[in-house]
């Protein structure tokens, strides 16, 4: 310990920037030196992304911070970018990056008809406002981001952030094909259903209307219908689907993530989309 007070500050802070930011807020509890060295701007700018100046410039509303420890908490709190279209979160533990995409960043078809779809603000939401899928049969949803603004070398799953209204129908009737795609790499493909049933007597109505000619289509999915990936209820409330995974690596590359269901040609109403995350996975 004797040793480690005889080092200059600048030389403890250099050391701890080559940890990790769980390891600098441990490290300091050590000892009053150490904490002063964990705290400093050398140690903290180590841990933002390569990009935390276009980032700042970006934010909505402008971020405010006296220290670079304390604009690495910030982020960690997330921060919306891109005129609001998007948002940027930091893994405390790690700081690699986490993105979402609103509905309004997404591509998604006839989106821009008030017949199809309605676009309106909840409480709940993150962002100015959500898509709502009125009544449509065609749904298709896609969403782009450059490896470049992700954390290099890392792998990342994609998620489709939704609710179910409560007049919601047509929705599970069929799964919906799900995919992502790197650059120019083949086309990873999948499936999932946007609700679980749950035997109402909606759902056996449409069974017996729809069941026949419903079998026979599931074969023409990807992976023939199959089980099909299931929302998951998030902590914030809102639902998740799993489009895909895909490895973010040093190249710039474009990823395509998607999910649509255009083989069924039946009716569908009361999906809420918020957006697409896309988070590390361990």
């Amino acid at each position: 310990m004797e040793l480690i007070k005889a080092l200059p500050e600048d030389c403890l802070s250099s050391i701890l920037s080559f940890t990790s930011p769980h390891d600098a807020c441990r490290s300091s509890k050590v000892s009053p030196e150490f904490q002063s060295a964990a705290d400093s701007d050398v140690v903290w700018e180590k841990f933002l992304p390569s990009d935390y100046h276009r980032i700042v410039a970006d934010s909505v509303p402008g971020l405010e911070f006296s220290s670079k420890k304390e604009l690495y908490r910030k982020l960690c709190d997330s921060v919306l970018i891109d005129g609001g279209r998007k948002r940027l979160k930091l893994e405390k533990l790690s700081g690699k990056k986490c993105y979402e995409l609103s509905a309004r960043d997404l591509s998604i078809t006839w989106s821009s008809e008030s017949m199809y779809w309605t676009w309106t603000p909840l409480p709940e939401s993150r962002f100015s406002e959500v898509a709502v899928l009125r009544t449509m049969s065609w749904l298709e949803i896609q969403g782009k981001i450059n490896t470049q603004m992700l954390t290099p070398n890392t792998k990342y799953g994609a998620y489709l952030v939704m609710k179910i209204s409560d007049r919601a129908f047509g929705l599970d009737l069929m799964p919906s094909e799900v995919s992502v795609q790197v650059g120019n790499k083949e086309e990873c493909l999948n499936t999932a259903y946007l609700r679980r049933r749950k035997n109402s007597h909606v759902e056996f109505m449409e069974t017996l209307m729809y069941g026949h000619r419903t079998e026979a289509l599931k074969s023409m999915v990807a992976g023939g219908g199959g089980e099909g990936k299931l929302p998951a209820e998030r902590e914030d409330g809102w639902f998740e689907i799993e489009i895909g995974e895909f490895f973010s690596g040093e190249k710039s590359e474009e990823v395509k993530m998607g999910l649509k269901e255009v083989k069924g040609h039946h009716l569908k109403a009361g999906l809420i989309v918020h957006g697409i995350e896309i988070r590390p996975k361990h």
